[in-house]
């Protein structure tokens, strides 16, 4: 909108050029990827791929000194690759996780903090929304965008899990029992296709 009131002010360019700039940024194929992860996000967590995910790293992580910490990390590298989006992983998974922290003994601002800071990996592990958009508006490759955020993004959980760890330890907060390898391979088998989706 200040684009174009100073192009009207100074009369540089006719309107119909700038609406026509406008049509053409954004008139591209790559963009409908946008809407169409948020929506496959919307409906994979309507249909229980947040449970089938946080029960499966519960089994994989949960025995760890603040397991449901580590939970959270690992269920939100897991669904930044089905959504793609910071807010999305935030809403789908802060609704599931706070109330269990906080029903194990996790003070509300640990909780809701790891929570923030885990949804922030939707934009950087792959299918970044964010990518999709950089790339489209200059002309980069998305394939190679991906590929880019892969090793950070998963370097990234792995510092926040051994920060989680860290403040767990100090704080003593919970642990669950190991479940064993039979309860770990059910939970895969739950969560295998959630697993797939990205």
């Amino acid at each position: 909108l200040a684009s174009v009131v100073g192009i009207l002010v100074q009369g540089a360019l006719p309107m119909e050029i700038v609406a026509q700039r406008i049509v053409n940024t954004i008139d591209k194929n790559s963009l409908l990827a946008v809407p169409l992860f948020v929506l496959a996000g919307e409906i994979m967590n309507s249909g229980g791929i947040t449970n089938r995910l946080m029960n499966f790293a519960r089994a994989l992580v949960g025995h760890m000194r603040g397991g449901l910490a580590q939970v959270n990390v690992v269920v939100s590298m897991f669904f930044a690759g089905v959504s793609g989006s910071a807010t999305a992983d935030a809403a789908a998974f802060g609704k599931i996780s706070i109330p269990s922290m906080r029903k194990e003994g996790f003070d509300d601002g640990f909780s809701v903090s790891i929570t923030a800071a885990t949804a922030t990996l939707g934009p950087i592990l792959p299918p970044s929304v964010v990518m999709i958009v950089y790339a489209s508006m200059t002309n980069l490759s998305i394939g190679r965008l991906f590929m880019a955020g892969l090793v950070p993004g998963i370097l990234i959980g792995l510092l926040f899990m051994a920060l989680a760890r860290f403040f767990a330890i100090r704080r003593n907060y919970p642990r669950h029992d190991w479940v064993g390898f039979g309860n770990l391979l059910k939970a895969f088998g739950q969560a295998f296709f959630s697993l797939i989706a990205p």
